[in-house]
């Protein structure tokens, strides 16, 4: 079962990383000033992952696949690694799917 771990930033932004079931980080979080900001991006992600349009699959500047997820408002929720290759991104992307809608929440800020 896959967890979002709720985190601060060095700059005290708040963060939240998705995690597969095997502790890899899927997703990342862009930085949230307020820690309620941050849960209610868990909650677009658990609703935006389901969507395979949600996801934009890129192409970095060093040729690595990575995807980001979108919200419906085109507003990025989530980013995730790199991957050496676009079936793993493809592998990624599922396993966001699978895992964030009944992903537990962590908060490691308490």
């Amino acid at each position: 079962m896959g967890k979002f771990i709720i985190s601060q930033r060095v700059n005290k932004e708040y963060q939240f990383n998705l995690k597969a079931s095997n502790g890899e980080i899927i997703l990342t979080s862009e930085g949230y000033v307020q820690k309620a900001s941050c849960q209610k991006g868990i909650e677009s992600v658990r609703i935006n992952s389901k969507d395979d349009s949600r996801y934009d699959r890129r192409v970095a500047v060093n040729g690595k696949d990575y995807f980001v997820l979108k919200a419906r408002n085109g507003e990025i929720i989530g980013k995730s690694q790199f991957y050496t290759s676009k079936s793993g991104m493809e592998s990624g992307i599922a396993s966001v799917k699978s895992n964030a809608p009944t992903a537990e929440i962590i908060d490691e800020t308490l």
